[in-house]
């Protein structure tokens, strides 16, 4: 069991994303526990305000250190261990497939921090979060997307969420390779046919079909992965 709780300042805009496909089953079967907390709800300001003008001056607004940190503390206390704290940020390490599953194994409860406008104040970073990450090298409005490809890239790993671990060791960048092509009914469409190893029955062939298609599809694609794998 894994428990995930977000920080947001646009919790229905996470739960109509948790609530659909493989996250939401996931949910109701009980495989994970995922929790949205409005930010706004911790703050004192008597209009709900949760950002400043930052101090040095600059465009756009920084949310403030004090709701979250209320938010992060409030939290805290439903679990007899301490969270694993993430700050969604472009700052942050590239999520990765290794670091999904990692975190679908980790035992502590995670606490996902979604800022906006123009981030979050440094202090509650450097007193609450263990790490950044960041889903590309570019800048999205808010945390929200970048948090929910996060919960499901971790929530699809966490055993009996799909039917076998099969269903994700042989996808792209599980092995470090791409995912060889893949086809179904009918045999021919538009004239183009599936290969015909696929449907010769020989299980051996058919494996070593797809381990070569993986390593050319990676060095078409992304041969920066194949140098790596190669360097392992």
């Amino acid at each position: 069991m894994i428990n995930i709780n977000i920080a947001t300042l646009f919790p229905d805009m996470c739960e109509s994303v948790l609530t659909s496909s493989m996250i939401g089953r996931a949910r109701r079967s009980g495989l994970v526990n995922i929790f949205t907390y409005n930010i706004r709800d911790f703050t004192d300001d008597k209009h709900n305000r949760v950002d400043d003008a930052p101090y040095g001056g600059g465009k756009g607004m920084l949310m403030q250190a004090d709701p979250i940190y209320k938010c992060f503390e409030y939290v805290s206390k439903i679990y007899p261990e301490p969270m694993h704290v993430i700050y969604l940020s472009p700052k942050g390490k590239t999520l990765t497939q290794h670091k999904a599953l990692e975190l679908s194994k980790c035992k502590r409860p995670l606490f996902l921090i979604c800022g906006h406008y123009e981030g979050i104040d440094q202090r509650v970073i450097d007193e609450i979060v263990d790490e950044e990450i960041s889903i590309g090298d570019y800048v999205l409005t808010g945390g929200e997307l970048p948090a929910m490809v996060l919960v499901d890239a971790v929530t699809r790993l966490v055993p009996g969420v799909l039917a076998s671990s099969e269903c994700y060791q042989e996808e792209s960048h599980f092995s470090g390779l791409l995912e060889y092509p893949q086809y179904t009914r009918p045999e021919i469409w538009h004239g183009k046919k599936v290969p015909e190893v696929l449907i010769s029955g020989h299980h051996a062939n058919i494996e070593e079909w797809k381990k070569q298609q993986s390593i050319e599809v990676t060095k078409q694609k992304r041969p920066d992965l194949l140098d790596l794998v190669q360097n392992k």
